[in-house]
């Protein structure tokens, strides 16, 4: 089980560390080429959600987001007893919803930096990229877990 906190852990580390590095060397609006025309550190400041969707919101964030939190904690001992792929999904949500949290409760906002250029993405954070990838985790664990059931009853009803 202390895994799946340790994983959340490292995730807010490397989130808060990067936020850290752009906070203190790059100015608002600045951008610095990593691969040109594909990717760069940008530094901005989100008030909103993804995409920048409901700027100004923080009650509604820090409502929604622990309740989120407490789910995920009611859940992953249920999840970690399956031994299934679902507690790492978890986990990385956790890590990157909390990364997120304690910058809107601390600062009234999150820092962005990462660019991705030829897709015309909103610029995002790391917490952002993990959640991404709990969420991917999550959706093939959901589809393994509706596969295998359709199976089962399959095999049920001949």
């Amino acid at each position: 089980m202390f895994r799946y906190y340790f994983i959340a852990l490292c995730v807010i580390i490397a989130d808060h560390a990067a936020k850290w590095l752009v906070s203190t060397y790059m100015k608002i609006g600045q951008e610095i080429p990593l691969i040109p025309g594909v990717l760069g550190l940008t530094s901005i400041r989100n008030r909103g959600a993804a995409f920048g969707i409901l700027q100004g919101q923080i009650t509604f964030f820090i409502i929604a987001t622990t309740v989120v939190l407490i789910g995920i904690m009611l859940y992953l001992p249920k999840a970690h007893r399956e031994k299934t792929i679902l507690p790492y999904g978890l986990a990385l949500i956790l890590g990157g919803a909390l990364g997120n949290f304690i910058d809107r409760v601390f600062k009234g906002e999150v820092v962005d930096m990462i660019q991705v250029h030829f897709l015309h993405f909103p610029v995002f954070n790391v917490a952002d990229s993990f959640l991404c990838i709990g969420v991917i985790i999550v959706m093939i664990h959901s589809l393994k877990e509706s596969r295998n059931k359709d199976k089962e009853l399959k095999e049920v009803v001949k």
